[in-house]
């Protein structure tokens, strides 16, 4: 059989370097503090910038009377709506063919195909890093596309072409940043899944952020502000990254070609069964995404239309700020379920990794079994932030156990030559789960809300248990 891309470099693997005063002292590289000061900051430009997404186009794009402010009409007393043509959008005659006539079943679809393709195009960003110009030079490609489509967002003509620059610039950095960490340890160093959990945190530190720096100002000055916040972002998430660039391990392409390591045409029986069995994880992580991602649409859309939030010293929480929980309760959440794992190690009975990333869908479907219960308390009405808050807690945990788990096995089971290529696939399962968070989402306006909450609960407890059920057989195709 062939490679699932043409003439693929067989790159050795990396090897171990001796070890710096930084990294005896931390007990990691440098390169580990570089990538993730980018990541966070990237991460920041790409949350903050999908806080303000959904309800900017509900809100102000996709209408003609417009909330000039976020949460404009929510305000005490009410600021003034400001009149708008959403026809001047460049492409919006066309696209509105393909997407519901009503401005919040609309954003919903084209929310869900945003964040579905922003997570298509690293399959193909790390084939151009594995093939043709190495991970370092594909990720600064991918940082100036990515800071040019938020400043562009400034223009609401060329709302669409903003888009398209962040999609493609995402599908460059994302993959490549994500191997890079791996490179930075040897194969077999057991220091490997700390370093992700570390850099998961960064991951959560810059999204925990976005929308308190970007939902403020687009809150107090206008959404733009918030749109030109996270292009800001992202150029300190690329400067960090260039200015750390001694500490980085050398790129996989890089090392092949210094070796003069031969090109290999197919790929072994072992590397096919490994191959095969990331992609029924990815199958599966499908529909967790899916479930997921309900988190920044229809969550979004409780905690805005049904949800009290606290006035402050006169200050009203924006219902954006609710997205900088999930990453909080991550930040805090995260070293200590690395204790616990460790203490589990310690005693024989910590899970598998496939077993923990069931246990996170699972515990996915049974945090929306809150949103149940208060959907069925608040009714049409408003009610306490603790419903969207307690059902962000615990999807929180599951997602701990599943996301940062993944990434490290696709760095440990994929044969080296192809890592940046299946990091994109995995991250495709991502791409797949939130085109169809999209279009779930769209029942959020045609059903009952406890009917909407029960269809997700039984969407993640179902994946759960399938994982469950065939963890044995992948545990042996990855071995």
């Amino acid at each position: 059989m062939t490679s699932v891309a043409p003439s693929p470099i067989a790159s050795p693997a990396p090897t171990a370097a001796p070890r710096t005063a930084f990294e005896r002292h931390f007990g990691h590289p440098p390169g580990l503090v570089i990538l993730f000061f980018a990541e966070m900051w990237e991460r920041f430009s790409y949350y903050g910038m999908r806080g303000l997404l959904k309800l900017y186009m509900v809100n102000y794009l996709f209408v003609t009377m417009r909330e000039a402010l976020q949460g404009c009409s929510k305000h005490t007393p009410p600021c003034a709506l400001v009149g708008g043509d959403p026809h001047g959008i460049l492409l919006w005659g066309f696209i509105q063919q393909f997407v519901p006539s009503r401005p919040a079943e609309a954003a919903s679809v084209l929310y869900g195909s945003y964040t579905a393709l922003v997570y298509l195009t690293p399959f193909f960003g790390g084939i151009l890093a594995d093939r043709v110009l190495g991970q370092r030079k594909t990720v600064v490609i991918g940082g100036v596309l990515m800071a040019l489509g938020h400043f562009v967002m400034a223009s609401e003509r060329s709302f669409f072409f903003a888009l398209l620059l962040l999609i493609l610039g995402n599908g460059a950095f994302k993959p490549n940043i994500s191997t890079q960490v791996g490179n930075l340890y040897a194969p077999g160093d057991p220091r490997r899944d700390g370093a992700f959990t570390i850099f998961y945190m960064g991951i959560n530190l810059g999204a925990f952020l976005s929308n308190l720096v970007c939902g403020t100002l687009a809150a107090i000055y206008g959404w733009h502000y918030g749109f030109a916040a996270a292009g800001f972002g992202m150029i300190l998430g690329l400067g960090a990254y260039l200015a750390g660039g001694r500490y980085l391990a050398e790129d996989n392409l890089t090392r092949a070609h210094e070796t003069h390591a031969p090109v290999a045409t197919s790929i072994t029986a072992d590397e096919k069964r490994r191959i095969a069995a990331l992609v029924i994880l990815c199958a599966l992580n499908v529909v967790f995404w899916a479930v997921y991602e309900q988190q920044g649409n229809t969550m979004q859309s409780w905690s805005d239309d049904q949800t009290n939030w606290p006035v402050v010293f006169g200050f009203a929480i924006p219902s954006n700020w609710f997205q900088s929980f999930n990453p909080m309760v991550i930040i805090v959440a995260a070293p200590l379920l690395d204790v616990l794992w460790r203490w589990q190690a310690a005693r024989g009975t910590e899970p598998s990794t496939l077993t923990k990333m069931a246990l996170g869908c699972i515990l996915l479907g049974v945090s929306f079994i809150v949103m149940i219960v208060g959907a069925r308390v608040v009714g049409d009405g408003r009610g306490s932030p603790f419903w969207p808050l307690a059902c962000t807690f615990l999807l929180t945990i599951g997602e701990l156990y599943l996301s940062p788990i993944g990434l490290s096995l696709v760095t440990k089971v994929a044969p080296v030559r192809m890592v940046s290529m299946l990091m994109g696939m995995w991250l495709m399962s991502s791409f797949l789960g939130n085109f169809l968070s999209g279009a779930i989402g769209v029942l959020y306006t045609r059903w009952s809300k406890d009917a909407f909450f029960l269809l997700l609960t039984v969407l993640g407890v179902g994946v759960g248990l399938v994982m469950l059920a065939v963890r044995r057989p992948l545990r042996a195709a990855m071995q």
